[in-house]
């Protein structure tokens, strides 16, 4: 992992339009080719972010730019489509690298990690004929929830939440992204699954090919019975 701390400017271009004026940042450059962008505030997520297959390039500023202070000009290009992250460095003030190694993953706990045991063992909740592959699947980017094959034999991966949010899914379209580069899975959908899914996270899975599953986390349980419900 890349860490560099910067006065910088960016511009995205590709599916959408966006601008970030020069200012102080951490730019972020992961083993899985990733690129992000972070303020000091915010929280976790980043102001802007290029994910991965992608490449960067970094290059010498053109004279007009180097008038302006520009000292290198990162071009991150993504692979797969015309997005590219333009970002445009003056003065560093960090810049390093350090090898993390291979990640565990996340171990989850609670009613997360109970979902996910439940829909491995009622795994036709994502269609008739589907079956368990494995819980878990590891990849180099963490495990992926769920892996099954559908009734046509297709890959599916399953990102399990309990609440599902936008970066739900840009995690399952990471690990879509990745997946799909094997040929033995290759095409791999997802469906992104959770007790309740935001509206902006299903626009933006449907966006995306992600197939939205509603879990009832009781039902699921045996604890609430739905054949003697009134409504």
């Amino acid at each position: 992992m890349r860490l560099v701390v910067a006065q910088c400017s960016a511009r995205y271009t590709g599916r959408l339009s966006a601008h970030l004026p020069l200012a102080t940042r951490l730019l972020v450059v992961k083993a899985d080719g990733s690129v992000l962008l972070h303020s000091d505030g915010g929280s976790y997520k980043p102001l802007n972010w290029m994910s991965p297959p992608c490449s960067l390039a970094v290059l010498d500023p053109a004279p007009d730019a180097a008038d302006r202070g520009v000292t290198q000009v990162w071009h991150v290009q993504h692979t797969k489509s015309d997005d590219r992250l333009e970002i445009e460095l003056h003065d560093v003030l960090h810049d390093s690298a350090h090898d993390l190694g291979v990640d565990p993953g996340l171990v989850k706990d609670g009613v997360e990690a109970h979902l996910q045991a439940l829909l491995a063992e009622q795994i036709q909740l994502l269609g008739h004929g589907h079956v368990l592959v494995r819980r878990e699947y590891p990849t180099a980017i963490g495990p992926v929830d769920i892996l099954a094959r559908d009734a046509s034999g297709g890959s599916v991966a399953v990102e399990i939440k309990r609440r599902g949010d936008i970066d739900g899914v840009e995690q399952l379209t990471r690990y879509l992204e990745l997946l799909n580069r094997d040929p033995h899975l290759a095409p791999v959908r997802g469906i992104f699954a959770a007790q309740e899914i935001k509206p902006q996270a299903r626009v933006l899975a449907q966006d995306r090919g992600i197939s939205c599953l509603v879990l009832d986390y009781e039902a699921m349980r045996g604890v609430d019975d739905v054949d003697s419900r009134l409504f």
